[in-house]
């Protein structure tokens, strides 16, 4: 298993949970900065030139309310322009946090480019778009390709244009909300082992356990999806996680950063205290006269740890003592004539 460190990234989904408006993709850029997120994602797209008309929404995205709405009218009403991403990300900007935008069309792609995006992010249902794959591969950049709904061939076949330097993937299913057994998070370590990159972990469980699992797998960028509140109108509030709940998520995982630590096996400085009155000395276990030659039968180990440890017994058995000593007494290599 490859980590190159135990950083993490988080990266708080707005999608197009904005509902269409700025004011409220704002907010949401608020909440993300607010819970210690290190970047929000949006997605990026012009409707005509992805969904055709005819196109059914997805189970997940059925809604009561509005019963005769069309999957390409409810993009088409969560759509924003190129003049809207710029707002957003200069409004990123502005507030430190790092602007991320899923393009689901090339022309899509020269919008976010005028906007220096460092960052782009393949959604699993694109794995088989390969002109949008060529495309991301030319700009040099990082591009994040999730996995749902993917078997290891199309994902092979996906990264294949990439440099392995520029591209990462995520773990995901794809089912909104997605119950605990059918998340397989072994497959983190799968990734790993058939692609050797780095493999994140693409949430959409409503806790936060599935992310403290995978970050001991390896995983360090997430992505869970976020929302104001789970009751408003749209196909994802009701997955995604309302401010309270993403700020106890972010928060799990950065603790999860500091308990996994560093790897690196040393005695730290809150130890050596407890050392010194629990680890054992050799001990003399009766009086030793001047010159008499110590033992094995002479010794036993006892705390605290002052005296000669252990892995240093070897050093005096056999050797002489320079003078009396007392049973009880936590002895010192200067306590021996040793050659």
């Amino acid at each position: 298993m490859k980590i190159a460190n135990n950083k993490t990234k988080i990266i708080a989904e707005i999608g197009v949970n904005h509902c269409g408006k700025i004011s409220i993709a704002k907010k949401l850029i608020d909440v993300a900065i607010n819970s210690g997120a290190d970047a929000v994602k949006f997605q990026t797209y012009i409707t005509e030139n992805f969904v055709t008309k005819k196109t059914n929404k997805a189970e997940y995205q059925l809604s009561k309310k509005n019963k005769n709405e069309t999957h390409f009218e409810m993009l088409k009403n969560l759509e924003f322009n190129e003049k809207d991403f710029y707002v957003l990300k200069k409004y990123c900007d502005k507030k430190k946090i790092e602007f991320i935008s899923t393009p689901y069309d090339l022309k899509s792609v020269d919008i976010l480019e005028k906007l220096k995006v460092k960052t782009y992010k393949v959604a699993s249902a694109d794995i088989n778009d390969f002109l949008l794959h060529k495309k991301l591969s030319k700009l040099n950049k990082l591009v994040i390709i999730s996995t749902g709904m993917a078997n290891i061939n199309d994902i092979k076949k996906a990264i294949h244009l990439y440099s392995k330097k520029n591209v990462e993937l995520l773990h995901c299913v794809s089912s909104y909300p997605c119950e605990e057994n059918i998340l397989n998070l072994n497959n983190i370590l799968l990734l790993q082992e058939k692609f050797g990159l780095k493999v994140g972990f693409s949430d959409h469980t409503k806790g936060y356990e599935a992310a403290l699992i995978a970050y001991g797998l390896g995983a360090r960028t997430f992505e869970k999806h976020i929302t104001l509140s789970n009751n408003m109108y749209g196909p994802d509030h009701k997955a995604s996680l309302n401010p309270k709940d993403f700020k106890n998520y972010v928060n799990k995982i950065k603790k999860a950063e500091i308990i996994l630590g560093r790897k690196r096996k040393i005695l730290l400085p809150e130890e050596k205290e407890m050392k010194k009155i629990s680890s054992k000395s050799v001990t003399l276990k009766n009086d030793m006269k001047k010159n008499e030659i110590l033992t094995y039968k002479n010794i036993i180990m006892k705390r605290p740890g002052l005296g000669i440890s252990g892995f240093e017994i070897k050093k005096i058995i056999g050797k002489k003592v320079r003078k009396n000593i007392k049973k009880e007494t936590q002895i010192s290599l200067k306590d021996f004539f040793i050659l």
